[in-house]
């Protein structure tokens, strides 16, 4: 890969797999995103993320690399809520 793709997967992957063990999910597993999910509101909640973090690189604490890893993992999980809803027929 030409432009760091692994690297930056591999770094997104950590960055992920950290979110497991802070304050985003409770002592029992169930994650806000569940509840979200579970809703049906899940794709739109990650877009809205998405525009969320996109818009304010740069902005809260600069040129935020966090800022891109929260828009990719909020990307990742949009993917996943528009492949439910495809398994469901509900595109």
């Amino acid at each position: 890969m030409k432009f760091n793709e692994q690297k930056n997967i591999h770094e997104l992957t950590h960055y992920v797999e950290s979110t497991y063990s802070k304050h985003y999910a409770a002592s029992n597993g169930v994650q806000s995103m569940d509840l979200i999910s579970a809703s049906g509101l899940g794709l739109d909640f990650c877009l809205g993320n998405v525009l969320k973090y996109a818009s304010r690189y740069g902005k809260k604490d600069g040129a935020n690399r966090t800022d891109l890893m929260k828009i990719m993992h909020y990307t990742l999980l949009a993917i996943n809520e528009h492949d439910l809803k495809e398994s469901n027929n509900e595109t």
